[in-house]
């Protein structure tokens, strides 16, 4: 196992000036996805492309680096639907299937480093025991792994990433700051002192499951005073269930600066 490049630099994680920062929403669905099998809600049912969600990931690039965070089952879809035909690296906020259930499905792509805290990183080993024997199978998965850890800065080609800790109810996982950009998945809650590490943002990426209240995400109430709190200049909400509403609808009622992320929205910094 690897260790990432880290560095004990007191400023935000950055993306290096010869890249300019790009964001492109790959996924933008809870673990369900939308619609959710078997339902009949007028979400479901809707024509409109941004009700359809795919499981939570986004890609990052800057320059020639291409960033994954997060790798869920929708992972070939989403790469064969966007074009996309290599990456640098997956960057993995938790262990949780719709949060890494694609990696299996990283084959073509050939060696592939994978950075995410010990747990994590432990948790991978468990479910693909076959990429990490002895003597390989022809044609697996070909991962190497680097550990990280919360607040310390590492470095993928020209994107500086620092982990931040927040709780998916009592299970610790990482979001992600990349310069004045953060993405935060899974959120329920935020410590206190880690709302430090996340002043001045561009914009902020953070979940928002629904209006009614969840045992481990983030409601779309919770979620609003988060941002109240923070400030950030943009904010964008993702990994949404159907109960959440009518894309246009809910964008409607929210303030301005914030609205719903869609599957395939793209944003530059």
């Amino acid at each position: 196992m690897n260790n990432a490049n880290n560095y004990n630099n007191p400023q935000s994680a950055k993306a290096s000036p010869s890249g300019r920062l790009e964001g492109l929403f790959l996924g933008t669905g809870t673990s369900t996805g939308v619609p959710q099998i078997g339902c009949k809600c007028e979400v479901c049912r809707s024509a409109n492309p941004k009700d359809k969600r795919l499981r939570a990931s986004v890609l990052i690039t800057a320059g020639e680096t291409a960033v994954l965070i997060d790798c869920g089952p929708d992972f070939r879809q989403q790469m064969l639907a966007n074009g996309i035909n290599s990456l640098s690296a997956i960057v993995l906020s938790h262990e949780h299937y719709d949060h890494v259930g694609g990696l299996d499905d990283i084959r073509p792509l050939g060696n592939m480093d994978i950075y995410a805290e010990k747990r994590v990183l432990k948790a991978v080993r468990r479910v693909m025991p076959y990429c990490f024997e002895e003597n390989l199978y022809p044609g697996v998965p070909k991962i190497r792994l680097h550990e990280i850890s919360e607040n310390e800065e590492f470095r993928v080609g020209e994107i500086h990433i620092k982990p931040i800790r927040v709780m998916h109810q009592k299970l610790p996982i990482l979001g992600f700051r990349i310069g004045n950009t953060a993405y935060l998945t899974d959120v329920k809650t935020i410590n206190e002192s880690v709302f430090e590490q996340l002043r001045g943002l561009d914009i902020l990426v953070l979940n928002a499951l629904r209006e009614r209240e969840h045992i481990s995400h983030l409601t779309l109430n919770e979620a609003l005073q988060i941002v109240e709190k923070l400030k950030p200049k943009k904010t964008y909400f993702t990994h949404i269930g159907h109960e959440m509403g009518l894309h246009d609808e809910v964008n409607k009622r929210l303030p301005e600066g914030v609205e719903l992320a869609y599957d395939g929205l793209k944003i530059k910094k």
